[in-house]
């Protein structure tokens, strides 16, 4: 078998690709995505801000585990909280997230 390399195109393709730091951040942010839990999280986010009880209604699992699922999506910079008392009240860090989740849902419509 021959192979021919086209050195212009991967020249193109090398000369835009992000930071090998970027990658992985964009790795874990999908990663982050790929876990039912956290995106029924995401997505109940995407609607209004809600604090762990509320998620945990919404998700049908325990706080504690809504509490465990919001620090690796804070960890990765896709939810922020602040506080209202005693209550930590989550929503989505940015529109990047909620235009993340708009087009998963979107694409996975269409496959329907």
């Amino acid at each position: 078998m021959v192979q021919i390399v086209d050195s212009d195109a991967v020249a193109r393709v090398l000369g835009v690709q992000p930071s090998e730091h970027h990658v992985r951040t964009i790795a874990g942010i999908f990663a982050a995505l790929s876990d039912a839990t956290r995106l029924r999280i995401l997505l109940a986010l995407s609607r209004e801000q809600l604090c762990v009880c509320d998620l945990a209604a919404v998700t049908g699992v325990s706080a504690s585990a809504v509490s465990h699922q919001l620090r690796v999506l804070r960890d990765r910079d896709l939810v922020t909280f602040e506080r209202d008392g005693k209550r930590a009240i989550y929503r989505l860090a940015d529109d990047h997230v909620a235009t993340l989740l708009a087009q998963g849902r979107e694409h996975a419509e269409e496959q329907s």
